[in-house]
């Protein structure tokens, strides 16, 4: 099977899958109201190290443009509706998961 990554904006939570198997639960922050987080079905399309600033220790980028998982600066806006629609974890849980997908793995986000 092939991990996958479910993205629930509403719980804010993150789950890594590895076909219908649940891997792990991580708990993130997705976008305010005015900004909200894109959903339908993306890919990971890069990942950057060390992207500074509000991004934290790692960017992945989305197949939405403009939109990825990352780090974060501030680990007090995880669990919370607070960024431009991005997807907001903890430096070591977005270091862990980058270490769990390759570039093309399936992100589904929902509600």
């Amino acid at each position: 099977m092939t991990n996958w990554i479910y993205i629930s904006t509403s719980n804010r939570q993150l789950k890594l899958f590895d076909g219908n198997t649940l891997l792990k639960t991580y708990p993130i922050g997705v976008g305010k109201m005015l900004t909200p987080t894109p959903t339908g079905t993306y890919t990971i399309i890069n990942k950057d190290p060390n992207p500074g600033g509000p991004f934290g220790v790692l960017w992945m980028g989305l197949s939405a443009p403009h939109y990825g998982i990352h780090g974060t600066d501030n680990p007090a806006t995880i669990g919370h509706f607070v960024s431009h629609g991005c997807i907001r974890m903890y430096n070591k849980d977005v270091l862990e998961l980058s270490s769990m997908v390759p570039i093309g793995t399936g992100v589904v986000i929902h509600q």
